[in-house]
């Protein structure tokens, strides 16, 4: 069965492609080498040091299958150059009833960070938006109840 397909921006797997790097050159000698030395200190049994560089190995061994797998499934999504509705890679300004204005950036599911201003296309603000117009309103049903959008920029 095909994976799921993974949207990234040029950013976005630049970064991840830096991280699973890092990952193969860096931390996995670092690694090893922290658990020579602690079983060279004292074995492996009853050793905290060498139960933790296990953890840690098991972790970093963990991401880097991660990464590997999101990364033969990425499809890299182009900001569109002044697209005239919403689309991956669309960052879009909204104004909420209160005349509050919030800019989000549309992004695949990895990439997402809320606190950052990019929103998952997969999320329920990021689903309302997509292939919108400027002066569409959408509404959004949150557990705080119904939030009402209205699209005032794309770009």
């Amino acid at each position: 069965m095909p994976e799921k397909q993974v949207y990234l921006t040029r950013e976005g797997l630049a970064r991840l492609q830096a991280e699973l790097d890092h990952l193969r050159t860096a931390r996995r000698p670092q690694v090893a080498e922290d658990l020579r030395r602690a079983k060279e200190a004292g074995g492996t049994v009853n050793n905290a040091e060498y139960e933790d560089a296990k953890n840690e190995q098991a972790f970093v061994e963990g991401r880097i299958l991660e990464l590997e797998r999101l990364l033969k499934d990425v499809h890299v999504v182009e900001h569109p150059a002044g697209g005239d509705r919403v689309d991956l890679g669309s960052v879009v300004t909204v104004k909420r009833p209160d005349g509050k204005t919030e800019e989000y950036e549309l992004v695949g599911s990895v990439e997402a960070d809320p606190a950052k201003g990019k929103i998952s296309n997969a999320s329920p603000v990021g689903q309302a938006l997509l292939g919108r117009k400027v002066g569409e309103g959408v509404e959004i049903i949150a557990p705080g109840g119904i939030v009402k959008l209205i699209i005032t920029r794309i770009k």
